[in-house]
């Protein structure tokens, strides 16, 4: 019955797009087959930048996050500087619009000419994924560590380990397990979220298909790179979920 209904409505849905007056234009600005054909390799090559810069960023999130959380996390009046500067950092970074912290550093940040810096679009707008994103994975990895009960804490000290070796052997590892979904999560958004770097001129899948519009005006390329996205995001989202259901959390991705 619900396979029925789910059928009827997007057959109901398909028959109002394919009917309206304006369909048969729509279809030759967006939807023309030989444009996509001829667009795909730009736009792969383009992809193909995005998710370098993915999977480079991801690691420099993570490290970055980490270091934060445990910076917010450590006691003690001694260690007060370093949680005032996690703090301030995290409450920034998730305040400032990514887009903003984009143009920021892309066009601010080579205009300065530091001696030993890259003035490269692609390195101004990696750092500004990895600061943006690191605030808000900062978070997820410090609900981990406080989500593992001070006796934990207590037990490993008491045993003769220091704060070092009890973080590092008994409280990050219980930590970093029970938030690996949350951080799947951040690595989907990080995968649509690379596509920004556009806005500073590199030739990713976006700026690939921007190019190739501007030849004839006809927008498809856009909707080859969105379904280029789309086919890295669902795999990344159903391999999240799975991850979730292993962990326990029996209600992710709940069955349609």
């Amino acid at each position: 019955m619900s396979a029925a209904s789910t059928v009827l409505l997007l057959g109901v849905v398909v028959a109002l797009v394919v009917t309206s007056p304006g369909w048969p234009r729509v279809r030759e600005t967006f939807l023309d087959p030989h444009k996509a054909v001829e667009a795909f390799p730009a736009v792969l090559e383009g992809l193909w930048l995005n998710i370098r810069v993915m999977l480079v960023c991801g690691v420099l999130i993570a490290v970055v996050g980490l270091t934060l959380a445990v910076m917010r996390t450590v006691r003690g009046p001694v260690a007060f500087p370093l949680r005032l500067f996690a703090t301030a950092y995290v409450d920034l970074f998730r305040g400032l619009p990514l887009l903003l912290v984009l143009f920021v550093l892309g066009f601010g940040a080579p205009a300065l000419r530091l001696s030993g810096l890259p003035s490269s679009a692609l390195f101004w707008g990696s750092c500004a994924l990895v600061l943006s994103y690191s605030a808000y994975v900062a978070e997820v990895f410090r609900a981990g560590i406080e989500s593992v009960h001070p006796s934990q804490r207590a037990a490993a000290r008491s045993l003769g380990l220091s704060y070092g070796q009890t973080m590092r052997h008994v409280v990050l590892p219980q930590a970093v397990r029970r938030v690996v979904p949350a951080l799947m999560n951040d690595l989907v958004s990080l995968q649509k979220d690379s596509g920004l770097i556009a806005v500073l001129g590199v030739i990713d899948a976006i700026r690939a298909a921007q190019i190739e519009t501007a030849l004839d005006f006809n927008f498809t390329p856009y909707v080859v790179a969105g379904a280029l996205f789309v086919c890295l995001t669902i795999p990344m989202a159903r391999f999240t979920d799975h991850v979730a259901r292993k962990q326990g959390f029996h209600g992710a991705g709940g069955h349609l």
